[in-house]
């Protein structure tokens, strides 16, 4: 074999990084760590099943060493709300997925990574969806659209970033199941996928509301990271 070719595959399963969201236990994002997984998503939102502050303190959390990067997820919080939350938990990044402006975005972006949520429908038009905050955020993510801010545990129609000039890192979510590392895998193939970051993964690899499937998620992380 070319020696450059292992290089390159190397490269191109090393790019598509995975983030685990929903999380409510302290042990399971220690094991996330452990399996090479490098984002772990808290979610802050009080109507969600998965709300982190029934489960954990956040002085826990913060002290914690963890091998994570910690994501905290916020539906139209407050500036100050959320930026009591990313002390309290010592957050790496904000995920924002509900209808924050750009102004709002790019305010927070003064002092953590923001992360924008796009809810995808079949008619939407990408590029004109985001085109408002490309400079105001760090990175985009694209979802499924659905009732109200939760997920959906569906999967939105992956070509509508087909051909799309995002030019800004994202997260692809919405549904994403433990049998889906060849699509992914496909996907990664697509010109639209250099600026694939991540993948992000929560409720079809669970064994209840913020109780993950650690098997699951241990098999998807190895069915992404060989050829």
């Amino acid at each position: 074999m070319d020696s450059n070719s292992g290089t390159e595959a190397t490269d191109t399963f090393k790019a598509c990084r995975i983030k685990v969201c929903g999380m409510t236990s302290l042990d399971q994002m220690h094991q996330l760590g452990d399996m090479g997984v490098q984002f772990a998503g808290m979610i802050f939102y009080h109507k969600s099943p998965r709300f982190v502050m029934r489960h954990l303190k956040g002085h826990e959390v913060k002290k914690a060493k963890l091998k994570v990067f910690k994501i905290g997820v916020f539906v139209n919080a407050s500036y100050d709300e959320v930026m009591n939350h990313v002390d309290n938990f010592g957050l790496d990044m904000v995920q924002l997925h509900g209808d924050e402006t750009p102004f709002y975005c790019s305010k927070l972006s003064n002092y953590i990574s923001v992360i924008k949520a796009f809810r995808i429908t079949d008619d939407c038009e990408v590029e004109w969806k985001t085109r408002n905050y490309s400079a105001d955020t760090d990175m985009f993510m694209f979802d499924t659209d659905g009732a109200g801010y939760g997920g959906t545990g569906k999967k939105f129609n992956w070509s509508k970033l087909k051909g799309v000039n995002i030019n800004k890192p994202f997260f692809l979510s919405g549904g994403i199941e433990p049998a889906d590392g060849g699509s992914i895998k496909e996907f990664m193939q697509q010109p639209v996928a250099k600026d694939l970051f991540a993948v992000d993964i929560n409720s079809k690899f669970e064994i209840s509301p913020g109780v993950k499937d650690m098997d699951k998620v241990g098999a998807f992380v190895k069915s992404l990271s060989s050829p």
